[in-house]
């Protein structure tokens, strides 16, 4: 490995760290709700919820919207990340979802440029957020970062599947829904349709964005409602 590759690698690592603070922490994309209404019952439930997340929400939209802004932002052309940035947050119609994954952008943003000072995107998209002309919705600051790091697009999309997954699992660890090894063994049966999903939507454009899952939308939006909670989604 170069210099470079090994600059990249360490990005890679840096952002994908738990240590890194973007808050991505305090969501369990309703699993809060599910478990305290006693609707998943353990590992298997768990899987299922995860693959519903990534096939019918998370592929078809965030990575798609990381996947245009990614190259967007390469050909430096800002316009193009805008409105990758307007489109996915359109996408999102649950409040707590949309406001959870601006407030997780606009953090990871705002850290990235206090250590990267030198990229014409990143500079632009941060100061655009700050005046209220982009949402700084997470899939396209992750890309923009990304971008600023020298991070490849497929190890981008990637890192942001396996950080929903891990996401997941150490909410369903906290929750008391599974054990350390059965979180383990949640994430290896998780990385097939993390390769698939990456495959297919690398390359669309956003006109092909979707996303589909109305009872998924339905335990996020109760959530919302609950008296007290752990989590914010």
């Amino acid at each position: 490995m170069n210099i470079d590759e090994i600059e990249q690698e360490l990005g890679v690592m840096q952002l994908s760290d738990s240590f890194f603070p973007t808050g991505i922490f305090a969501t369990s994309n309703g699993l809060e709700f599910l478990f305290t209404e006693k609707k998943i019952k353990g590992m298997i439930d768990l899987i299922e919820m995860i693959r519903i997340n990534i096939i019918q929400q998370i592929g078809p939209s965030d990575c798609v919207a990381l996947a245009n802004a990614f190259d967007s932002a390469n050909k430096q052309d800002f316009d193009k990340v805008v409105e990758a940035d307007s489109m996915v947050f359109a996408t999102k119609l649950i409040k707590e979802i949309r406001s959870a994954s601006v407030r997780s952008g606009v953090q990871l943003i705002k850290c990235v440029s206090e250590f990267v000072k030198d990229d014409k995107i990143l500079n632009q998209y941060k100061n655009n957020v700050i005046k209220n002309k982009a949402h700084g919705v997470f899939p396209v600051s992750f890309a923009v970062c990304c971008n600023a790091l020298k991070i490849k697009k497929g190890k981008s999309m990637t890192m942001m599947l396996y950080g929903f997954t891990v996401g997941i699992v150490g909410a369903a660890l906290r929750l008391g829904l599974i054990q350390h090894f059965e979180g383990q063994k949640i994430i290896h049966s998780i990385k097939p349709i993390i390769s698939q999903t990456i495959k297919e939507y690398s390359n669309k454009s956003l006109f092909e964005m979707w996303q589909f899952a109305p009872q998924v939308d339905i335990f996020q939006m109760s959530h919302e409602k609950m008296d007290s909670k752990m989590f914010i989604t």
